[in-house]
């Protein structure tokens, strides 16, 4: 590593930030959790990001004067060369140069790329993917991400943009909204329609876990409500797992990829059972047959995988 300081790893997501401070030894030592609440606008989430590095580096016993730098994991399209981040849908984000305002805002260099790239780098490196050398990490959460990494490095393609399989299409001819992976099987849509069709009348366990308040349904309520077998549940999760497994076997029918990585919110509430329908998806629509062998697994550091990843990539970067 280029220092012995720590950083500060981010994962900004579209619901929540993780911030975590990383010592040299890649351990978080210090934590923050903030709501990301990207309606109350770009500044607003800035000074929330500022706040939680603040909290973090107090946990850590240590001043924001003493890190070496940050590194962050934003959602969407990102110039990972100038920090900007080009579009972000959840955040509602054009053209803003993230590392600029961050910095400016904390005094340490900031290094941005995209939230899942830094996941998965952080997975690759130091959880699930076991330094593969091709591989793609697919996050589910608010939205879909992805990132890819093809001989041993982060890939971004030409327009730096490489890795937004959420945003890849699979029923072009149904109304805008309804055709893409993300719109079809994040956690947002698996929540919006089993909350769609309670009310519509399909018996389901979920209202008598939220005391009938279907706003408060969450990752972990789903997750419980499959465990326990509920019918509706079950149907929608799975068919969204099928589909998840479609969009990824397309990915390594294309480039012949050894390994996925499955991570996100999602993921984690639902554990194995998520994975492994996702894993037979998969490996029913590969080709050729050879591809079949391809390893699918699920997150092994959970919510630190943005958080050691970006302060991986921050450190890297300062060299």
């Amino acid at each position: 590593m280029p220092s012995v300081k720590p950083v500060v790893g981010i994962d900004l997501g579209g619901t929540n930030v993780q911030i975590g401070v990383v010592s040299p030894d890649k351990k978080v030592v210090g934590s923050a959790k903030r709501k990301t609440k990207p309606d109350e606008g770009r500044d607003a989430v800035l000074t929330r990001i500022a706040e939680g590095i603040e909290e973090a580096c107090a946990a850590a016993k240590m001043k924001v004067s003493e890190l070496c730098g940050v590194g962050i994991g934003a959602p969407g399209a990102i110039d990972p060369e100038t920090g900007v981040v080009l579009e972000a849908v959840n955040l509602r984000w054009n053209e803003v140069p993230l590392a600029k305002l961050l910095s400016e805002k904390v005094k340490q260099p900031v290094f941005v790329d995209n939230d899942v790239n830094v996941a998965v780098y952080g997975e690759n490196k130091l959880g699930a993917g076991e330094n593969a050398r091709d591989l793609l990490g697919v996050w589910l959460g608010t939205g879909i991400g992805g990132g890819l990494i093809l001989n041993g490095e982060l890939y971004y393609g030409t327009f730096k943009t490489a890795g937004e399989i959420g945003h890849t299409i699979l029923f072009p001819g149904i109304p805008l909204g309804s055709r893409s992976l993300e719109h079809n099987c994040s956690r947002s849509a698996v929540v919006d329609r089993i909350v769609r069709l309670i009310k519509a009348n399909r018996k389901s366990v979920i209202p008598s876990m939220v005391d009938g308040d279907l706003s408060e349904v969450k990752s972990k309520t789903v997750a419980k409500a499959y465990q326990m077998g509920d019918e509706l549940t079950i149907q929608v999760v799975d068919h969204a797992a099928d589909l998840i497994g479609i969009g990824i076997a397309n990915m390594v029918t294309m480039l012949s990829l050894g390994r996925v990585v499955l991570g996100g919110g999602l993921t984690e509430a639902l554990g194995e059972p998520l994975v492994d329908r996702v894993k037979k998806s998969v490996r029913a629509n590969v080709f050729p047959d050879k591809c079949k062998q391809v390893k699918v697994v699920g997150t092994k550091l959970l919510d630190d995988a943005g958080v050691l990843g970006a302060a991986l990539i921050a450190w890297e970067r300062m060299k």
